[in-house]
């Protein structure tokens, strides 16, 4: 009778200890998930408080004691590319990328901001310039086009460029070739979860908070430029796919997170704060991390470094 209770309890301790493919002791009993940093609204250039600035945003983050997996920039990296000269657009490169070499050993994948694209707000007509308009970008960060996807883990990553000139300026929408790819994008991963990141936010409150004042009739006072103005042709397509989780964005400097029709919208703030003239509104310089969960769970933390 004791050798068979001995044999029982020698069985029951040895099923407790075999754990299925890919689960070790060491993660059991906690959720998996990696971590993901996301910068945005750098608008580095040559004045101390920038420098400094970023080179402490990304000694935080490099430091940290969880480090991300990797970082995701969300665009306008430098104070402006729209409407100045040549040589000032790569004063401010060469700053952007010998800090950002200098301070960061982790990868980037960078999403385009409307600062970052060259010339066109420029008097001057340097349209048959090669580095003209994203082409800049493009060259910089090694990418073919303007958007593009990673995959990390079980979770797919669609970075969009929100920019797109307009007499003169710029709107936040997708052109038709970028819709078309980004349908394609979505049906090809079902399988995995999906995390959008946009310069320009696609659903937003504080979208509506850049501007202090309201237009002289009491309507909001909301620019094409702040928003996707393609949002609800967006949001149609994004219905047809329950496995997208979240988007990321930036471009407002300042924070929201907003939840519509079971996706999470993160409007992210800015590194750069009140392009480097301390808090914007309600919101000081400040980068999120993000936790991404096996299980499609998305946790954000702001964090003033």
């Amino acid at each position: 009778m004791q050798r068979r209770k001995f044999i029982q309890n020698l069985s029951l301790a040895s099923a407790a200890t075999v754990l299925p493919i890919g689960v070790n002791a060491e993660n059991t009993g906690k959720k998996k998930r990696f971590r993901a940093a996301f910068i945005s609204d750098i608008h580095i250039k040559t004045l101390d408080v920038a420098e400094a600035g970023m080179r402490k945003a990304l000694q935080t983050i490099n430091q940290s004691d969880k480090k991300p997996d990797f970082i995701i920039n969300g665009g306008d990296s430098i104070m402006d590319a729209l409407a100045v000269s040549k040589e000032k657009t790569k004063a401010q490169w060469d700053l952007f990328f010998n800090i950002l070499q200098a301070e960061n050993k982790l990868p980037v994948k960078h999403c385009m901001g409307n600062h970052d694209i060259w010339g066109w707000q420029l008097k001057e007509d340097v349209k048959s310039d090669p580095l003209y308009g994203k082409n800049w970008w493009l060259q910089l960060t090694g990418n073919t086009k303007s958007y593009y996807s990673f995959t990390h883990q079980n979770w797919h990553f669609i970075v969009l460029d929100s920019t797109q000139e307009n007499n003169g300026g710029y709107i936040a929408l997708l052109d038709a070739e970028q819709f078309n790819w980004l349908g394609a994008e979505l049906e090809s991963n079902k399988d995995k979860h999906i995390c959008i990141v946009s310069h320009i936010p696609i659903v937003s409150f504080c979208s509506a908070m850049f501007f202090k004042d309201m237009l002289p009739n009491g309507d909001w006072k909301l620019s094409r430029a702040l928003l996707h103005t393609d949002a609800r042709m967006i949001k149609d397509l994004f219905r047809k796919y329950p496995n997208i989780r979240c988007c990321l964005s930036g471009h407002i400097h300042l924070q929201d997170e907003v939840t519509y029709l079971g996706i999470q919208y993160f409007c992210n703030g800015a590194v750069s704060g009140n392009w480097w003239k301390g808090a914007f509104q309600d919101f000081a310089p400040a980068y999120a991390l993000f936790d991404f969960h096996q299980d499609g769970a998305v946790e954000r933390t702001m964090v003033e470094y």
